[in-house]
């Protein structure tokens, strides 16, 4: 089974789907499709399974009826679905936090765009119905989180390079480093500043809640004119061919690893276990996951990572010891 388009990407579309096409009758299947930013032949798979939902007992009269013609497409019946989704309270408080985060970005956004975003949602969210639970806003901010995202606003707005220390996750390491900022971004809900690191000689993105410490210089960032802006739009992890793919059986415990990491293929088993294929880019990365779900996973391939956990976990129990 492929789960490039996860059941947590392909639900909202399905849900937003029917009023959508109501409110345009007879709309062409590509330019539906380029809305919701996916291929003609995505949004047709969506149509098929819609035709498989609607109200109980499932049979005719009861299910989503659609028509199609000439590269065009129709609701006959909604089965209930013709209003659009519409924001919590809880929902429309979160999104508003998110985009009031981003007009404290420099070069995240078009800031006129974000607050007339802000502006609509502060007049729908009195249509809001209550949610009936707590807001939570996400993780507090620490202290050096927040003096690393003053400093680099401040040296982004003034166009000054930046020397930082900085942990980087996949190697379990702290390097020194001077960069050229070119722009902050929100990406899978986490601040990372994009530069041109001098010590990578590439344009690099950096967590703010990574950088231990960090200041301005008197220099001017000069990344240069060929470094290019990351395209993040389908997420920071690029999967390329060359990059090994490892073979795991997930616990019931752990299946949430399928949901949080990109993989490229899962299969159900017995007793609510699963099998799955991700690729990876970084063998120490890999090895620290597999570890850290301790004996909710089987790592069943390539040879080079089995190897690596055993030895990882043999010397792990010896120190131990």
């Amino acid at each position: 089974m492929n789960v490039n388009h996860t059941s947590q990407e392909r639900l909202p579309r399905l849900l937003a789907l029917v009023p959508y096409l109501i409110a345009r009758p007879g709309i062409a299947v590509d330019e539906a499709a380029a809305d919701f930013g996916v291929t003609a032949k995505q949004l047709r798979k969506d149509l098929e399974l819609l035709w498989m939902c609607g109200l109980p007992g499932y049979g005719p009269g009861d299910l989503i009826d659609l028509s199609f013609e000439g590269g065009t497409v129709s609701v006959n019946f909604d089965a209930g679905m013709s209003r659009p989704l519409r924001l919590t309270g809880s929902e429309a408080t979160a999104l508003l936090v998110a985009l009031r985060t981003l007009l404290d970005a420099p070069g995240v956004a078009d800031a006129d765009a974000v607050r007339r975003a802000v502006a609509k949602i502060e007049a729908a969210a009195g249509q809001a119905q209550p949610a009936g639970v707590a807001v939570g806003l996400g993780v507090r901010e620490g202290k050096t989180t927040a003096k690393a995202r003053e400093v680099v606003q401040s040296a982004l707005r003034a166009g000054r390079a930046l020397r930082m220390t900085y942990y980087t996750a996949s190697k379990d390491e702290i390097t020194e480093r001077t960069v050229d900022p070119m722009r902050m971004l929100i990406v899978e809900g986490r601040a990372y500043l994009e530069a041109w690191c001098r010590r990578a000689e590439g344009v690099r993105l950096f967590r703010l809640d990574r950088i231990d410490d960090v200041v301005a210089l008197e220099e001017a960032a000069a990344p240069p004119p060929y470094a290019e802006q990351t395209d993040t739009t389908a997420g920071l992890f690029r999967p390329r061919p060359e990059q090994p793919v490892a073979q795991m059986v997930l616990a019931p415990d752990a299946r949430w690893v399928s949901e949080y990491y990109p993989m490229e293929e899962a299969a159900e088993l017995a007793d609510g276990h699963l099998r799955v294929w991700m690729r990876y880019a970084d063998p120490s990365w890999m090895v620290r996951l597999v570890l850290g779900l301790g004996g909710d996973v089987v790592v069943e391939g390539p040879q080079p990572l089995v190897s690596a956990v055993r030895e990882r976990a043999a010397a792990a129990l010896s120190r131990y010891r």
